[in-house]
């Protein structure tokens, strides 16, 4: 086809070429636009599969809305082939740095955020060619792990994640990135080996001095601070760790509203929200009087004295 061809030849063209090759041949094509001959078409269609063919370009109605949704999607589809032909260059570099075979198109990393083991939670996000990929974040609280055992957390947290990417037969990411040093990192692979991924390439980065440590290698790896590839895994690290802080600092603010009004007796959700609307905290509730308490509305002497 030459840069003058009509949409009409470019179509019929289409037709046959792709009908000449598949044997799934319906009865009815929808175009979104008519051929040079299309009786023509309709007679090759219907000789090759041994039934009659028609071809119609609908102009209104469903046959129209599913075109239109055709469309939608083969745009859509071609996007993303073209987006996805090239890694960008930090990836690209990450994965020359790492001894990589190939760019580490889909990044992960993990974090674990507790006080004195209180409230523990790790969070894992997603970054897809160097950008974060904010639908697949997630988060989870610890379950099996009692006490500041952070190395446990992390074997709880990777494994849990990986194990539900599987189940749910979601991309394993090709590079994971620890927040932490050579002892979370190993805590890692033991999760990522008991789950039997195999090909998933492991590091970790260290907050105090930036070392970059991966499995495998007894050293820190030698990561220029100013290239490409390091300012990709520390924006990743970032990242993760602030995800899971403000995941922790979420349920420990609910933890500090439970435990100071929903034990009261007598409180249940209606006089709670008139007190914190009153005080505006739960510690201005804690610092009001008895007489204060009974005079929002609901509460009384009797409630304000258990408050």
């Amino acid at each position: 086809l030459g840069p003058k061809t009509d949409d009409a030849e470019i179509l019929e063209t289409f037709l046959k070429q792709f009908y000449s090759i598949s044997s799934d041949i319906p009865g009815e094509i929808l175009t979104d636009g008519e051929t040079t001959d299309r009786t023509a078409i309709e007679v090759w269609l219907s000789q090759r599969c041994g039934r009659s063919v028609k071809c119609r370009t609908p102009v209104r109605g469903e046959g129209r809305r599913l075109v239109e949704f055709a469309a939608e999607n083969a745009t859509t589809a071609l996007k993303r082939a073209f987006e996805s032909r090239t890694a960008p260059a930090s990836v690209i570099e990450l994965g020359r740095e790492l001894g990589m075979s190939r760019p580490p198109r889909l990044i992960s990393g993990v974090d674990i955020s507790n006080v004195s083991g209180a409230q523990a939670v790790g969070t894992v996000v997603t970054f897809r060619d160097g950008r974060p990929e904010r639908g697949s974040y997630r988060k989870y609280r610890i379950r099996s792990v009692k006490g500041s055992d952070d190395y446990g957390m992390i074997r709880e947290v990777v494994g849990r994640h990986l194990r539900g990417l599987l189940r749910e037969n979601q991309e394993v990411p090709e590079l994971l990135l620890i927040d932490g040093g050579k002892g979370q990192l190993s805590a890692a692979y033991e999760a990522v080996r008991s789950t039997g991924i195999r090909g998933l390439t492991l590091v970790a980065l260290a907050k105090k001095e930036e070392e970059l440590f991966v499995r495998g290698r007894s050293t820190p790896l030698p990561i220029p601070e100013e290239s490409m590839a390091k300012r990709l895994l520390v924006r990743v690290r970032n990242e993760v760790h602030r995800f899971s802080i403000n995941y922790h600092r979420s349920l420990r603010a609910r933890a500090a509203r439970h435990s100071a009004l929903d034990d009261v007796p007598g409180i249940g959700p209606a006089r709670k929200e008139a007190l914190l609307r009153k005080f505006g905290s739960v510690e201005a509730v804690a610092a009001g009087s008895t007489e204060e308490i009974a005079e929002v509305p609901g509460i009384g002497r009797e409630t304000a004295e258990r408050v």
